[in-house]
């Protein structure tokens, strides 16, 4: 359901509840203000257009999305893979390849596989995470340290690139963002400045030092950018081509997969945080609607912003009015504080973006895991920051899953049991029923479920006997589902069972088994008098006909 209306149907947006989301808008405007700018210029965009993706994918997500606690907008995790579709396809390529992530986002909630995201393991989602972080924090010592240009097309040689040239580091750059830092950091934490966002504390300094000393060598973005244009964008269709669909519809998935997956975690966050309820199919949806419309009007790509959904929570938003504010506020700053950001300095957005890259990398959460997890999935989380870091983020997501999920279907394979029942087992386990059991019975008793990872177990196990029973009981009580290669398998089992003049009987099989056995024609094969509903009436069965 669109969290708008679910808002408006819970009384949320009534007067009583305008000043606390107005205030929350305001202040998650404030904070978003040099993030939008910071992620804007790390992803080879314009400044302004991190401004205009805030403002309109904000705006849209709110009013379209399935949480109505979400703000969207330009987020860290996008800047590995948008600078990359910059540097290759231009800044036109870049908002193409939004549009096209923007439907595929829509599809997908309209198809109703919001859920399906949830299922990507954590260690995945850390590991790729953690190696987003370490290539933002890198690729910012640049304007940190005012270095010339850093050339290289990898990660390994851009760092070996930029370590060449540390010693040139400008001075004034490097100590204007050590100050930003240090004041992002531990301003807050003074009790008459702990309400004011550390980002705009650092902003609002570096800029003011730079318009009052004019530090010569400290670029800006008046310098790099030629300022912020005063006013709103227009609507612009970019030229969409077969060539350039074709070209750009890898990066578009990419983008789309890490837009959903970053959107519906920041929701269940604020859900988390705030005791709510959000629809992840709606959720996307909204995205959907976000990305489409942001490269129309001068944007990127877009997400949910996990920090900024925080600090909407904290200062109070409950309702998509706080996420429609924070957009309105942006463009109140747009409209009459535009002309000032001349004297920003990108060493003062750096300085934010290491302290972006520092939370992002959720480094506590990683040593804990490495600490106490299982191996297996400590080599998954290293193997998924290996590859985001040093390869590239969509073969360390599909790696990372692919290894996660065969490690899964390992384990469950291992964990099912196909156990041999003899004439005494039987006997002791119905004693006290006072079954009666005809000679040359064997049982087989397989609990888990019968799939394709499973099979091997099943053969090795009857593979084990020694003679052919007369009668051979396959009992399917404990098995939860089948799948084809378990189905085959078991078609093959009884198939040459049957050349060797044994009985098969199957017993026990739910009404999903048993349903799948129908149609995969074993009953057929085994007639229907050997497709009992339990152990039980099989017996009856043999005792009546001990042979056929």
């Amino acid at each position: 359901m669109i969290a708008l209306l679910e808002a408006h149907r819970a009384g949320l947006l009534g007067r009583a509840h305008w000043a606390r989301n107005i205030v929350s808008g305001i202040v998650v405007g404030v904070v978003a203000l040099p993030l939008a700018m910071a992620f804007a210029i790390a992803s080879g965009a314009k400044p302004e257009q991190g401004l205009y993706t805030a403002i309109v994918a904000g705006l849209l997500v709110s009013a379209f999305g399935g949480s109505r606690l979400q703000i969207a907008g330009p987020t860290g995790a996008f800047i590995v893979i948008l600078s990359g579709v910059t540097a290759e396809h231009g800044i036109d390529g870049l908002q193409i390849a939004t549009l096209l992530a923007g439907v595929m986002l829509l599809l997908l909630g309209i198809a109703r596989l919001g859920a399906i995201i949830k299922f990507i393991p954590d260690p995945v989602i850390l590991g790729f995470t953690a190696g987003i972080a370490v290539v933002i924090w890198t690729g910012q010592w640049r304007d940190f340290f005012g270095l010339p240009g850093v050339t290289g097309q990898h990660f390994h040689e851009k760092l070996w690139h930029t370590l060449q040239v540390l010693p040139q580091a400008h001075l004034g750059t490097t100590a204007l963002a050590a100050a930003t830092l240090l004041i992002v950091l531990f301003a807050p934490r003074l009790s008459f400045l702990k309400r004011v966002p550390g980002p705009l504390l650092g902003l609002l300094f570096a800029t003011i030092v730079q318009a009052t000393f004019h530090i010569d060598g400290v670029a800006t973005i008046g310098s790099a950018f030629g300022g912020i244009p005063r006013g709103l964008p227009t609507l612009q269709m970019p030229e969409i081509t077969a060539d350039r669909v074709i070209e750009l519809i890898g990066p578009a998935f990419t983008i789309a997969m890490l837009g959903a997956i970053e959107s519906l975690l920041s929701a269940v966050v604020a859900d988390g945080m705030a005791g709510t309820r959000h629809d992840s199919n709606q959720e996307l949806i909204g995205q959907g609607i976000a990305n489409i419309a942001a490269p129309l009007f001068g944007g990127f790509a877009a997400t949910g912003a996990l920090a900024r959904t925080a600090t909407n929570v904290r200062n109070g938003g409950s309702s998509p009015l706080a996420g429609i504010v924070h957009a309105l506020t942006l463009v109140l700053i747009v409209l009459a504080l535009a002309p000032l950001a001349v004297h920003i300095p990108l060493a003062a957005l750096a300085a934010i973006l290491f302290v972006v890259a520092w939370n992002m990398s959720e480094a506590g959460h990683v040593i804990k895991m490495v600490r106490r997890a299982p191996t297996a999935d400590v080599v998954v989380l290293a193997l998924t920051f290996g590859l985001t870091v040093f390869v590239d983020l969509v073969v360390a997501v599909n790696i990372g899953v692919i290894v996660a999920v065969l490690h899964f279907l390992r384990r469950m394979a291992s964990s099912v049991e196909v156990q041999q029942q003899t004439h005494q087992d039987l006997s002791r386990e119905f004693a006290h029923r006072g079954l009666t059991f005809p000679p040359g019975i064997l049982a087989f008793a397989v609990e888990g479920p019968f799939f394709f990872g499973a099979v091997e177990n099943f053969e090795r196990a009857l593979a084990a006997t020694r003679t052919d029973p007369e009668v051979l009981i396959i009992r399917l009580r404990w098995v939860p589902f089948m799948d084809i290669t378990g189905l085959q398998t078991l078609e093959e089992v009884i198939r040459d069972l049957h050349r060797r003049k044994v009985r098969v009987m199957l017993t026990g099989a739910n009404e999903r088994v048993a349903g799948k056995l129908h149609r995969a024609g074993i009953v057929d094969l085994i007639g229907g008098e050997n497709f009992c509903e339990n152990l039980e009436q099989a017996l009856a069965r043999l005792n009546s006909a001990p042979a056929q």
